[in-house]
């Protein structure tokens, strides 16, 4: 297989079934019925690994690989399924910490174009099935399974775990979901199973209640991560990293009760080394020094004042780069953009991504000194050009954006 052999068949991938909705295609497909003939027709893959399964709106990656760090730290052959990926669709699928095989996503995608034409998976049911075959491949001792969108209907739901979790509930694709944070939290808590042990990481108590209340239904185990206390820290910088790490804590106690071997020394170190040991980058990710140069994927109003607090918190002139999506509601996010900083708006460049000019009034409206780019990286470019090394530059607002500026940078930063 040559490299071009396998950027062709992941190009078919997409093609066939589009990452998301292009000309009225919708790659989300809300059901399980579907995942469940394509996991039958490739034998339930599912049904032959352990799994720990997150879910929420906000902190399910870095929660996720925080807790694969810890395992991997624990000698645990651990495989992890995140999403969306950055640069590389390999890095959907890891185990401990190294990508994907392509050579196994290139035959893997070989089989799929053999699938019965009666089956017709989206995007993300493709990718959810070949996690669950390479990690059965592998032989993996446990994986974590990031849920993709909301819980109940999401693809991955058809996992029965050792344990879940559910890291937060904020506003976030309510044009599936829901228009208000119970019935998201609804959606959510569709992961909660029978008799499986429950984390719930939100501190807003109607969202605990929902939780706790299909918990019950379900004679389900609650756990309430919010409240413990915890003096542990990750490499992971952000300061929304703190309320994963009590997720992750909680997630720890309950596979030990399951007799699986985690030390408080295993504990502290996967937590301090989740990017070497996971590979994981894009939370509050320190790019360069000099300036200083962050990127993060916080893409959702919540997830964008956690991030806008901690730029407002340091003392430098900043140069902001960010860009959206289509279906992301930026009002009010232009109400809580940092201060002392001059912004960068570029389009991503996705079918999805939002061109500036389309809502160049709200960046009229916020009284903002501001320039529009046809790309990320004319932005960033410009902003590199503009910033002296007593300031700082941060990319962000999509997964998007970092993912792209990352795949023109990185290289280059070694």
């Amino acid at each position: 297989m040559t490299n071009e052999q396998y950027q062709e068949a992941v190009e078919w991938l997409f093609v066939q079934a589009p990452n998301y909705q292009i000309d009225g295609q919708k790659a989300y497909k809300p059901g399980l019925d579907n995942i469940i003939r394509l996991c039958d027709f490739f034998g339930n893959p599912q049904e032959k690994i352990k799994c720990v399964h997150i879910g929420g709106t906000n902190g399910k990656g870095s929660s996720s690989n925080m807790l694969a760090s810890v395992l991997q730290e624990s000698g645990y052959k651990t495989g992890l399924y995140n999403s969306p990926h950055l640069i590389d669709f390999t890095e959907r699928i890891k185990v401990n910490g190294n990508n994907c095989d392509k050579e196994f996503v290139y035959h893997f995608i070989q089989k799929l174009k053999n699938l019965p034409e009666d089956i017709q998976p989206s995007f993300f049911e493709f990718t959810t099935i070949m996690a669950f075959e390479y990690f059965h491949q592998q032989k993996v001792d446990i994986a974590i399974i990031e849920v993709g969108l909301g819980g109940r209907l999401d693809s991955t739901n058809i996992i029965n775990p050792l344990v879940a979790a559910i890291t937060n509930v904020q506003l976030d694709h309510q044009n599936i979901l829901g228009d208000t944070i119970e019935e998201i939290a609804g959606e959510k808590a569709g992961i909660v199973k029978p008799r499986i042990p429950i984390i719930s990481g939100d501190e807003n108590e109607a969202v605990k209640n929902i939780i706790k209340n299909k918990a019950d239904k379900e004679n389900a185990p609650f756990i309430d991560a919010a409240v413990i206390k915890t003096a542990l820290k990750s490499d992971l910088q952000g300061y929304y990293q703190e309320k994963n790490i009590k997720v992750v804590v909680c997630l720890i106690e309950e596979l030990k009760k399951l007799n699986y071997t985690i030390s408080d020394e295993n504990t502290e170190k996967g937590l301090l080394h989740v990017h070497q040991n996971t590979g994981f980058i894009g939370r509050w990710f320190e790019f360069s020094h000099n300036p200083l140069t962050i990127c993060d994927t916080g893409h959702n109003q919540a997830g964008l004042e956690y991030v806008f607090s901690q730029l407002n918190s340091i003392d430098k002139h900043k140069h902001i780069i960010l860009g959206f999506v289509n279906d992301k509601k930026i009002d009010e996010v232009m109400k809580i953009l940092p201060d002392n900083s001059q912004f960068y708006f570029a389009k991503p460049a996705i079918h999805r991504g939002r061109h500036p000019e389309d809502y160049e009034n709200l960046l009229v409206d916020a009284k903002i000194f501001y320039k529009i780019f046809d790309s990320v990286q004319q932005a960033y470019l410009s902003a590199k050009e503009q910033c002296t090394n007593e300031e700082m530059i941060f990319i962000g607002g999509s997964n998007f954006v970092v993912g792209e500026f990352l795949e023109k940078n990185l290289e280059i930063s070694k």
